[in-house]
């Protein structure tokens, strides 16, 4: 009995570690940098010099209309805030160029149309 309870055991724990992956961010599609919150994939990209954030919802991307946004870019002592709002398709993009440097850190808060917010955080490489 106690070898089938180990053996239950062991197939239990083996399958439930695909579960735990389930939810990891995809490898990035857009050159930036990946990160998940709230079941979603966000991916921030320097994109014609203005930050740009790609939302996927499981490989679906998810539309961004009537959502709205701020950016806060953290490089050394210098902090840069700027409004995202939305662009085509499944993208927020900045009001303001802001770069983004190596070794800096970004939080992106996004309200989404139906009132949800998601707090995201990035560390730029």
């Amino acid at each position: 009995m106690k070898k089938l309870v180990a053996i239950g055991w062991a197939v239990f724990t083996l399958g439930a570690t695909g579960l735990v992956h389930a939810h990891d961010a995809k490898p990035a599609q857009y050159g930036g940098a990946v990160q998940t919150a709230s079941d979603l994939q966000f991916e921030l990209v320097n994109k014609d010099g203005k930050p740009a954030l790609y939302v996927d919802d499981h490989d679906t991307k998810k539309s961004v209309g009537g959502a709205k946004g701020k950016l806060t870019v953290l490089s050394g002592t210098t902090k840069t805030e700027t409004a995202l709002t939305p662009g085509s398709g499944n993208v927020l993009v900045a009001n303001d160029p802001v770069p983004l440097p190596p070794g800096a850190k970004a939080v992106a808060t996004v309200t989404f149309a139906d009132g949800k917010t998601v707090t995201v955080r990035f560390a730029i490489k």
